[in-house]
């Protein structure tokens, strides 16, 4: 099949390389999409249930079917800025930051989301946002201010948005948080 052995050689080499990348590239867009969405469960489990240690939190996130580590799980609990707050009298529980919940400002911000865009459409990572004349400066200062965990970033112009989605975050994980924080979007 090859005539130089040489040839044969750096051709073997470069195609075990270009699996190898592909093989990490894909292992990292699996581990960010498992960690935004352990995230989310996590909050959730903080935010519905009274839990008084790390213990009994890996417990409930195995149930949710994350299976990790003490030391994750504590990564996790500084990322998302958790912290333990006194109920009076037995002890002390876990609690999101104040800002985490949803704010008055918060909600203006949605309504400008949910007044101005008309559609959006993606081509792999990228998105292009319509919304109504003169709204996408608005629509893009509000997409910013949730900090939706999607999106890497946003450039407006009159009434069209592009927006970046994070490395390994897809239309549909987006789609997912806008159901989530902005029932009113569709696709």
């Amino acid at each position: 099949m090859f005539h130089n052995i040489n040839y044969a050689c750096k051709y073997n080499v470069k195609v075990v390389y270009l699996l190898h990348i592909k093989c990490i590239k894909a292992y990292k867009e699996k581990d960010v999409r498992e960690r935004h969405n352990r995230l989310a469960v996590v909050k959730e489990l903080i935010k519905n249930n009274r839990i008084d240690s790390q213990d009994t939190l890996l417990d409930l996130l195995k149930k949710e079917g994350f299976n990790v580590t003490q030391a994750t799980l504590s990564r996790d609990l500084k990322l998302l800025k958790v912290g333990k707050i006194s109920d009076g009298w037995s002890g002390y529980y876990y609690s999101l930051p104040e800002n985490d919940l949803v704010t008055e400002s918060e909600k203006s911000y949605i309504q400008d989301v949910r007044r101005g865009i008309l559609s959006i459409e993606f081509s792999g990572n990228f998105g292009v946002v319509k919304t109504r004349p003169g709204h996408a400066n608005s629509v893009c200062f509000a997409l910013d201010v949730l900090n939706l965990p999607e999106i890497l970033g946003t450039l407006a112009g009159d009434d069209t948005i592009f927006l970046i989605l994070r490395e390994g975050m897809t239309k549909e994980d987006l789609l997912e948080s806008f159901q989530t924080r902005i029932p009113e979007i569709q696709e």
